[in-house]
């Protein structure tokens, strides 16, 4: 495996954001997006995310979402579709979340 983030982007790469081109010909907004977020399994990671997403689209209550952990126990996945106002609200949140302790993958 490169160590060159231009030759070969890892999953926490923000180059590999989706262009707000692709996510307005690939979807209607507002509506629903999937976030999968992958990151250590501490006692606060999933709380985390839940909460940057809540407060990022200003909403109520917590979206909601699902948890899995790894067999290992070292990582789990949580799993968003909060319905999402704009493209730009997708890279926003995108951006936000790569900025996360813990993160590991973003899918």
């Amino acid at each position: 495996m490169s160590d060159s983030p231009a030759s070969d982007p890892t999953p926490l790469d923000p180059a590999r954001l989706p262009s707000l081109e692709l996510l307005n010909e690939t979807h209607s907004f507002p509506g629903p997006y999937l976030f999968k977020v992958i990151g250590a399994d501490d006692r606060s990671f999933a709380a985390r995310v839940v909460s940057l997403v809540r407060d990022e689209l200003e909403l109520e209550e917590d979206p909601v979402f699902t948890i899995r952990r790894t067999r290992s126990g070292r990582h789990l996945s949580v799993t968003l579709e909060p319905t999402v106002p704009t493209a730009q609200s997708v890279v926003t949140l995108y951006q936000l979340i790569y900025r996360l302790d813990g993160l590991v993958m973003v899918l």
